[in-house]
């Protein structure tokens, strides 16, 4: 046994346990360690019942994504949405700086394109068409202009050729169904 003076690695029940010291597991004689190594493995999962659950679980997703119909008519009013705001974007841009309707004008715009961009940003299936990419970003330019130097400032040529630009594409995207 180990004496108080000499270090041990092996101590007496009533010495204390040094602070640095992890705490020990209970000792399991032999028998008892196999019998529960054994009802792990018979508890455990194999990696066939796993590739199995994922393969299933997979082809579900992908059989409830392609419910067509539903995505049909989404579709439609997305493209009836689209190039609703299409011209009025068009419309609202290309009017005279002398207007006097060009300030309510602005504010309709100013609207349905906050609840355009409200109503799609949303849906996942849209954010990768490019026409949903041109249209963001053509909102995004006419809104940007307009809050930062009002709604009767006119968009200069530049930034006016993008934008048509940019709602060319979108218009394009659409007939084609992208």
């Amino acid at each position: 046994m180990a004496t108080s003076s000499s270090p041990s690695l092996l101590t007496s029940p009533a010495s204390t346990k040094p602070k640095h010291c992890l705490p020990t597991l209970p000792f399991l004689p032999f028998k008892q360690l196999v019998n529960h190594s054994r009802t792990v493995a018979t508890n455990a999962v194999s990696r066939r019942e796993i590739v199995t659950t994922m393969l299933t679980t997979g082809l579900i997703a992908s059989q409830l994504q392609s419910a067509s119909p539903v995505l049909a008519a989404d579709d439609e009013e997305y493209v009836k949405d689209t190039s609703q705001v299409i011209s009025k974007v068009r419309n609202t841009i290309n009017m005279d700086k002398k207007d006097p309707n060009v300030a309510e004008a602005v504010t309709e715009l100013r609207e349905l394109s906050n609840s355009w961009v409200a109503k799609y940003r949303r849906e996942k299936n849209l954010l990768g068409r490019p026409s949903f990419r041109d249209m963001y970003s053509a909102l995004n330019a006419v809104s940007g202009h307009y809050i930062s130097f009002g709604p009767t400032a006119p968009i200069p040529a530049k930034r006016k050729q993008r934008i048509l630009e940019e709602m060319d594409t979108a218009e394009k995207a659409l007939q084609r169904g992208r």
